[in-house]
């Protein structure tokens, strides 16, 4: 049974690759990428995949079993990518898919959640067996910032006391292997995230108690959040992004409190100690 996973050389794609290896055999994974030179190191076969050319799709995925489609990263094109490469996999004769979306996609706030739900609508109408993931907030969403805050003197955001259940990128790379090389996932659809919910603040203060340095959390309205980010030359519509997940996060959209992540994995997920360790 041949496995494709398509962004395979992406930073959740490789870590799902690496799973894999520990769990089939090589020559049944297939790394789906826009350049296959650059999956060499994979150690796997690389077909060229790229969700734009949708007439190029069918063939790349002839003789592929089970299908793993990481969401695309190009916000506003993700409908019609998704929608080429499902076709394309209904085509080729895939047997399933699973599909990396959002956290509470058809509650969520969040300006990400509109293009997961309509992805995840075609999936269903696909006739395709699926499984879908509904991944939360990586941790190195925030840790990816600690550099700045460090430099600023703060961390800030516009995400006031909001509930965050993130994990690492590693445990929502454990998930997709565990649910890819076990059985009766087909049909179900996974809310997936941290075991511990925290704040900004707590994110903050940890920082603080690892560097030993006082790096307070500064809250600002979304709109003040988004200039700043502005004015350090994140373009705006970015920049506006950020702010607004933050907002979301205010409102509950980053908090999940089921474990479904850690009993899928059959372990608890990292500590966020541990992510803002690995940063620093």
């Amino acid at each position: 049974m041949k496995i494709g996973i398509t962004g395979a050389t992406g930073q959740l794609g490789r870590l799902v690759v690496e799973g894999l290896k520990g769990k089939v055999v090589a020559t049944d994974l297939v790394a789906l990428v826009r350049s296959p030179e650059n999956a060499t190191d994979l150690g796997i076969e690389a077909r060229t995949f790229n969700y734009d050319q949708a007439d190029l799709l069918t063939d790349a995925l002839r003789g592929i079993d089970t299908l793993l489609l990481i969401s695309g990263s190009e916000v506003g094109a993700r409908t019609q990518q998704h929608g080429n490469v499902i076709r394309a996999a209904q085509s080729a004769g895939v047997t399933w898919i699973v599909y990396t979306s959002l956290l509470h996609a058809d509650q969520s706030g969040l300006s990400l959640a509109a293009e997961h739900v309509e992805t995840e609508a075609l999936l269903k109408a696909s006739g395709v067996p699926y499984t879908i993931l509904r991944n939360g907030w990586y941790t190195e969403n925030y840790t990816g910032s600690i550099a700045n805050a460090i430099a600023g003197g703060a961390f800030v955001g516009s995400a006031g006391h909001g509930q965050i259940a993130s994990a690492a990128r590693a445990d929502y790379a454990a998930a997709a292997v565990a649910v890819l090389t076990s059985a009766g996932h087909q049909g179900k659809t996974y809310e997936l995230a941290g075991d511990t919910a925290y704040t900004l603040t707590d994110l903050a203060a940890e920082v603080s108690k690892q560097t030993g340095k006082d790096i307070p959390y500064m809250n600002l309205p979304e709109q003040e959040y988004a200039n700043l980010l502005i004015s350090f030359d994140v373009p705006a519509p970015l920049a506006e992004a950020i702010a607004g997940w933050d907002s979301g996060a205010a409102k509950g959209d980053l908090f999940d409190d089921g474990k479904t992540l850690s009993k899928l994995i059959g372990r608890p997920t990292t500590p966020l100690a541990d992510v803002v360790r690995a940063a620093l």
